[in-house]
């Protein structure tokens, strides 16, 4: 369990440090788009590997849904 937590939260920062050089090449690069294109693109397959991986963590139990609760 600790393990996958790990995983997804480092999954997590590799998106937004993802996210942050692709704002980088767009503010930096005025002629060359390709990458921030590149940065975007593997923005992207990270946030898909993500959700595939909590798919499959809540199909083997790792991850559970709860309801909030309300406050009293």
């Amino acid at each position: 369990m600790e393990v996958f937590k790990i995983v997804v939260i480092c999954l997590l920062a590799a998106v937004v440090i993802s996210l942050g050089s692709a704002l980088f090449h767009l503010v930096n690069d005025k002629g060359d788009s390709n990458k921030m294109v590149r940065a975007l693109t593997v923005r992207i397959g990270l946030s898909i590997a993500l959700f595939v991986l909590i798919m499959i963590g809540w199909k083997l139990g790792l991850v559970t849904p709860h309801g909030i609760k309300p406050v009293q």
